[in-house]
């Protein structure tokens, strides 16, 4: 599915009208424009589906990386910066850091392959406890490894700029996959 530029335009003007302002005074003449060519970069991620971005990212590794007892090994990438927008509202989610842990399966992924997953899941409107189920099941896809974790923390405009307006409330997700829900030990290493 494609994202109808042409559509955006149409439905941003008509929101600028019913807000009461003049679509065609200066300032919001080329504003329906820039919205939609802005939503087109945002939500990039809404076109492809899980499996179709674990395509576009599945560059792995043979590197015979195997778990062994409680001293196995562990790829972490921590503080990987993202924002989206919320379902509900079409709020900005932002100041979101993810982690993503995996234990290796014999493969492993480029590392800079995790924050683009990261950031593709992202340009959909989301929810954040979805964006850590979306990446831990790419990461699944890739990796072949069913030990996945995945952290977020994030604000959310929803909560901060309207209603409750609490600007300094933070939502933290977990997203804990095979071994990692039950092996504490691995728990305290994504600390």
């Amino acid at each position: 599915m494609s994202i109808d530029e042409k559509a955006i335009q149409e439905h941003v003007r008509g929101i600028i009208e019913a807000l009461g302002e003049d679509p065609d005074r200066e300032g919001l003449r080329d504003t329906p424009r820039r919205v939609a060519k802005m939503y087109s970069e945002v939500f990039e991620g809404i076109q492809f589906t899980n499996a179709e971005i674990a395509d576009m990212f599945n560059k792995t590794f043979e590197e015979g990386l195997e778990p062994v007892g409680e001293n196995q090994d562990l790829v972490i990438v921590k503080d990987i910066d993202i924002f989206s927008y919320c379902e509900h509202h079409m709020a900005l989610m932002y100041d979101m850091k993810v982690t993503v842990a995996y234990v290796p399966r014999g493969r492993i992924i480029g590392i800079s392959k995790i924050a683009r997953i990261a950031d593709m899941v992202s340009k959909r409107l989301q929810l954040q406890e979805r964006i850590g189920s979306d990446i831990a099941e790419i990461m699944e896809i890739i990796t072949g490894s069913p030990d996945v974790a995945v952290l977020i923390s994030g604000s959310h405009s929803c909560m901060s700029a309207r209603g409750i307006k609490k600007s300094d409330a933070k939502t933290y997700t977990t997203t804990l996959r095979g071994r990692f829900k039950d092996d504490t030990v691995l728990q305290l290493r994504l600390k």
